[in-house]
């Protein structure tokens, strides 16, 4: 009975630090997505699913305020990750994943293209949920 209670330990420690793993990679990908929002706004704009008009200048602060609170997202999540606490990374993730939900909805009222909706915003949502379910099944 001990050996199946070790195993099972084990396997949810392993899914915990696929987690972690999968985390990090969220984590630098936000905050690449928000870098390139403050560098090349009108690019970022057309890979989110919305486009503006080039040059201009009237959108680049709103494209810089979505840039700067998706590096701040991607930063708590290494701060999380550095608390050692895969818990509460877990809920951060499921309550982060109203983000790229949200992303999805102004993307097709906008009349964006439904494959960046889906494939893109909808993907991104997928990926925090399975993170968090392997971060809040395993050992706190």
């Amino acid at each position: 009975m001990k050996a199946r209670a070790t195993g099972r330990r084990h396997g949810a420690i392993v899914m915990t630090k696929v987690g972690y793993g999968l985390s990090r990679l969220l984590g630098a990908g936000i905050i690449a997505i928000g870098a390139r929002f403050l560098a090349r706004p009108q690019a970022a704009a057309a890979a989110y699913g919305i486009t503006s008009e080039q040059g201009d200048t009237a959108s680049d602060p709103y494209l810089a305020v979505k840039g700067v609170r998706d590096i701040a997202s991607g930063v708590v999540v290494f701060v999380l990750l550095a608390a050692g606490k895969p818990h509460i990374l877990g809920r951060y993730l499921v309550a982060a994943s109203i983000i790229p939900i949200g992303d999805a909805v102004i993307v097709l009222r906008g009349n964006g293209a439904k494959a960046t909706a889906y494939g893109v915003h909808g993907t991104t949502a997928a990926l925090m949920l399975g993170t968090a379910a392997l971060l809040l099944t395993g050992p706190e």
